[in-house]
C-alpha cells in the first residue's frame, strides 16, 4: 500500500499536470470505488465544471481541491493516476476517468479496485469522515514528542500497532513502521505505554527523518508504486528491515529476522531491538 512518501511523492507530480485543468465530465467504470456521495450520478454532476486549483494530502489521502468541492481520494493497495490524451485507450483496470476540456484524462487505475473517492462540498472535508478520524501528519508540527507520549502511555496495545493506527499518526504503515522501529532501537513487540518519554522522542525523529529520506528518493518501489509519471521509488535500497529477511543487519551483521504483530509481517535485527 503507498504510504506517506509515495502519496506525497503522487501528489508533487500530478500537481505539475493538472492544476488548473477543468473537469468537462467523468466518467464511471466502477461504482464502488464512488462513497459519497452515493449515487454515480451525482457524483459525476458535482465535478462537471470544476477546476483544479490545488492538490493537497492528510496522511494517505489526496485532496484536490476545486471551485465549489473538494475530491477526496485514497490509493489503497495499488490505486494510481496518471494523465493521457483523450483519444488514447483506456489501459486495463481504468475505472474512473476525469475528461478535461484541454483534451486530456486524469484516469484512476485499480487492480484490486479497493482505493475510494468521496466528494464534499468545499470546507467541509476535514469535518467529516473519513478525515476527520485522522491523527496529526508526522510532519504536522502537532506531532510532538509529548502529543505521543501520551497516546503512547494509555495503550496495552504493541507499539507497532499504534503506529500504524491512522488515529494516532496519519501516513505510517507497514514499511515505514518498521524502519523507524529498527532506527529507535525499540521492538516492535514492545508494550506501548512502557516506552520513555525519551523513546517516543526517538521514535517520532525516527519516524520523520525516514520519511524525509524516502521522500527524496520518490518512495519505496516493492511491488507495484509508480508516481503519476510512471516512475518507480528508490528507497527500496535503503530499507534496514523491511523485506530484509534472512540477510545481515547493516549495522550489527545479525540476520534479519520476520515475525507476526497484529497479523502484520513485521521485519527487525534480534540484536539492535531487543
Amino acid at each position: 500500500m503507498p504510504e506517506l512518501p509515495e502519496v506525497e511523492t503522487v501528489r508533487q507530480t500530478l500537481r505539475e499536470r493538472v492544476i488548473g485543468q477543468t473537469i468537462d465530465e467523468t466518467t464511471i467504470l466502477w461504482d464502488n470505488i464512488i462513497k459519497r456521495p452515493g449515487d454515480p450520478d451525482e457524483f459525476k454532476m458535482l465535478l462537471q465544471g470544476q477546476t483544479i486549483h490545488e492538490i493537497n494530502r492528510k496522511g494517505k489521502f489526496l485532496l484536490f481541491d476545486m471551485d465549489d468541492v473538494t475530491l477526496v481520494s485514497h490509493l489503497r493497495m495499488e490505486g494510481k493516476y496518471a494523465v493521457y490524451p483523450k483519444e488514447e485507450v483506456a489501459l486495463p483496470h481504468t475505472h474512473i476517468l476525469f475528461h478535461f476540456a484541454s483534451g486530456t484524462d486524469l484516469r484512476y487505475q485499480d487492480v484490486r479496485k479497493f482505493g475510494t473517492m468521496h466528494v464534499f462540498n468545499k470546507g467541509d472535508a476535514y469535518d467529516n469522515k473519513p478525515l476527520n478520524t485522522l491523527g496529526p501528519d508526522p510532519f504536522d508540527p502537532t506531532f510532538t514528542a509529548s502529543y505521543l507520549f501520551e497516546k503512547l502511555k494509555h495503550t496495552t496495545r504493541q507499539i507497532k500497532s499504534v503506529l500504524l493506527d491512522q488515529t494516532v499518526v496519519a501516513g505510517l504503515g507497514n514499511i515505514y513502521v518498521d524502519e523507524t522501529l529498527f532506527r529507535s532501537y525499540i521492538h516492535p513487540e514492545r508494550t506501548a505505554h512502557t516506552l520513555t518519554y525519551l523513546e517516543a522522542e526517538r521514535v517520532r525523529q525516527a519516524a520523520i527523518d525516514t520519511l524525509q529520506e524516502a521522500l527524496a528518493q520518490g518512495g519505496t518501489t516493492i511491488r507495484s508504486y509508480v508516481n503519476s509519471e510512471g516512475a518507480s521509488g528508490s528507497f527500496q535500497k535503503e530499507l534496514f528491515v523491511y523485506g530484509q529477511e534472512a540477510s545481515p543487519c547493516k549495522q550489527c551483521g545479525e540476520e534479519i529476522i520476520k515475525i507476526k504483530v497484529s497479523n502484520r509481517g513485521t521485519h527487525l535485527c534480534p540484536v539492535c531491538q531487543q
